[in-house]
């Protein structure tokens, strides 16, 4: 089942990339007394993702900040040594906190993982965007084609924003 608007995220440990390495971040503590903003992509340094989704996210992070979100987070089905990798050349680390989800726990808890083995990618996630506060998922956006970034990027997400804050 997917995730949906008032739904709480469900309790699963992914690995947050800092620093030389990565930490087990339980969601309950990533998420508790925060609003975050968390979007999700196929895959880290695959074109949609590199190209358009992230940079929208890196572009905008002061204006989607000051409209109220304490954090950005983007999630990918990939190893954190993949997303720590994919920080550094896009140099978002200090801008973006990437959050590895190696095994698709929390990917498949929330109902959007989609299986792209025709790629040659296997299980990974829908491309999507999400308003959390205080571990319940206000709103929720997610793409119909891998391939776009425009239901669930940066743009929408300010509009949102800008709709409630």
């Amino acid at each position: 089942m997917k995730v949906s608007v008032g739904d709480r995220i469900p309790e699963i440990t992914f690995k947050k990339v800092e620093g030389d390495g990565a930490t087990d971040v339980a969601t309950p503590d990533f998420f508790a007394g925060r609003r975050i903003v968390v979007f999700g992509v196929p895959g880290a340094f695959t074109p949609t993702c590199s190209n358009s989704h992230l940079p929208g996210f890196v572009e905008n992070g002061d204006a989607i900040r000051s409209r109220g979100a304490d954090d950005i987070a983007v999630v990918s089905v990939n190893d954190a040594f993949v997303m720590k990798a994919w920080a550094g050349f896009t140099g978002a680390q200090d801008k973006i906190t990437f959050i590895a989800d190696g095994n698709g726990d929390f990917t498949k808890a929330l109902g959007l993982d989609i299986d792209l083995s025709v790629a040659g990618l296997g299980s990974r996630s829908k491309r999507y965007s999400m308003i959390v506060e205080d571990g319940v998922v206000k709103t929720i956006n997610v793409e119909e084609n891998p391939g776009e970034a425009e239901t669930s990027g940066a743009a929408r997400i300010l509009e949102q924003l800008q709709a409630w804050y």
